[in-house]
């Protein structure tokens, strides 16, 4: 067998490249040919000297071409036999697909969980990025400290301690690549230490079921009442580590009580436990200041994680991890063993940025936008869907929205809405504790705009109308 004219079609290019580049490129289209099967296994080539007359270059560099395919495995060669095309190359089918998690083809989403990514300061955000690129000395970019530039750690620690609460001591703070860093850690951790099993919110995120299935660990659903997590079946069930989400309970919108905090950490102590608490919006609350973290309350009994997802962007994948002294020495090293630290450009970026109190600016600057945006939302709810009840304190980026029995049932109005294309998420799908006849929502309002909320509401209204 010998190549046809369309296969050579693709060196002809590469004869014509700068001379500097014509051997790598005319090397790079022999191995494309191969690669896509243009070049099939067993094709004899001609000899350098022939291919080299045909291109119009130099059988020098025609003899490197053969040279290097065939110490790539792409050519064999045998000695007086001549070059021919390897089997050892399959053809490949490139194709970058996006998995990010969205609607497809939504007029409306009201999905809980995502902020406004307009909202994100690009010029404050660019203006950082060039003071930290000027000052940032050349030493700075070998491997950081596994547990985060000591002065991003400082940064967190000031932050935390002012707007949360925490005992937040710079050495026990991990800057790592979001909460669902700051989980796998944990469950690593606990797993090593001979924990098996650890109690999770009913209802709660199905995230953290997931994450801590992958470290180990089976994730026992632990059921809530109106002051959070009920602490008769968390004694009950023996385990002696719990996920909570006292500030704002995802997705009951409940705050904790003080009592209910109180009895979380009497109970941690009698059983040697930990209290993972995962602080995902509390700086969001619009009647009054946020509850501080359970953390300061007894930093040896809770390990406290957050992140700038909500308040800067998810994409950025930087958050924090507080843990208690008996588990820091363990916890770093595996963040160490995992991923060898967070990148140093954009530690020293988000440090510059809580030190100049932009951060600060954006929290407040995100708080009027959504206070606004749940105020549209309750309203529009009560003006299509009167009778609803939104529930949960003031806070966060989703509401629960109770509405009416003439609405149902759940599957009918489900249906309807989906049809319309208006995508929302029933209460039921974040736990076992929430099945029943009720419409029930968990409505995120914070990435749309009061326009958007408002013809949303108003599409699913149509919807069942229709």
């Amino acid at each position: 067998m010998t190549p046809s004219g369309a296969a050579w079609e693709l060196l002809v290019p590469a004869a014509s490249a700068p001379a500097r580049a014509r051997g790598r490129a005319l090397q790079a289209a022999l191995r494309e040919a191969v690669r896509t099967g243009r070049l099939a296994p067993g094709t004899r080539l001609p000899s350098s000297r022939e291919l080299a007359a045909d291109l119009g270059v130099s059988r020098g560099l025609v003899t490197e071409a053969y040279e290097q395919l065939t110490a790539e495995g792409y050519l064999r060669s045998d000695r007086g036999a001549g070059t021919w095309v390897g089997g050892a190359a399959r053809a490949a089918h490139p194709r970058a697909r996006d998995l990010a998690p969205r609607p497809a083809g939504a007029r409306a989403d009201f999905l809980p969980g995502t902020p406004d990514l307009s909202l994100f300061p690009r010029a404050a955000w660019a203006a950082a990025q060039r003071g930290v690129l000027a000052e940032l000395p050349h030493q700075a970019l070998g491997y950081p400290d596994p547990r985060g530039l000591p002065r991003l750690r400082t940064a967190l620690a000031e932050l935390l301690a002012r707007r949360r609460g925490v005992f937040a001591d710079p050495e026990r703070v991990i800057v790592v690549s979001g909460v669902a860093q700051a989980t796998t850690l944990l469950g690593f951790v606990l797993h090593a230490r001979g924990v098996r099993a650890i109690g999770v919110e009913d209802p709660g995120s199905p995230e953290h079921g997931t994450l801590y299935a992958s470290a180990g660990l089976d994730a026992v659903p632990l059921p809530l009442d109106g002051e959070g997590l009920a602490t008769g079946p968390l004694k009950e069930s023996g385990v002696r580590a719990v996920v909570t989400t006292p500030a704002h309970q995802f997705p009951s919108g409940i705050a904790y009580s003080a009592r209910r905090r109180t009895e979380l950490l009497d109970w941690a102590r009698s059983v040697d436990g930990l209290v993972v608490e995962d602080d995902y919006d509390g700086d969001f609350r619009y009647d009054r200041a946020p509850v501080g973290a359970l953390q300061g309350l007894d930093p040896e009994r809770v390990a406290y994680t957050g992140s700038v997802s909500k308040s800067l962007a998810p994409g950025l994948r930087l958050g924090w991890l507080l843990v208690p002294a008996a588990l820091a020495e363990e916890v770093v090293e595996r963040k160490r063993t995992m991923d060898l630290g967070n990148p140093v450009v954009d530690q020293a970026l988000l440090a510059r940025f809580v030190e100049r109190g932009d951060y600060d600016r954006q929290l407040r600057r995100c708080q009027r936008a959504y206070r606004e945006r749940r105020d549209t939302l309750a309203s529009a709810l009560e003006e299509h869907f009167p009778g609803t009840e939104v529930s949960g304190i003031a806070a966060g980026l989703h509401v629960i929205a109770a509405l009416p029995g003439r609405y149902g049932p759940p599957e009918y109005f489900l249906e309807r809405t989906a049809a319309a294309g208006v995508a929302v998420r029933p209460l039921a799908d974040y736990g076992r504790a929430v099945e029943g006849a009720d419409v029930r929502l968990v409505l995120g309002y914070a990435h749309q705009s009061p326009a958007r909320i408002r013809e949303g509401v108003r599409l699913m209204a149509q919807a069942l109308r229709a």
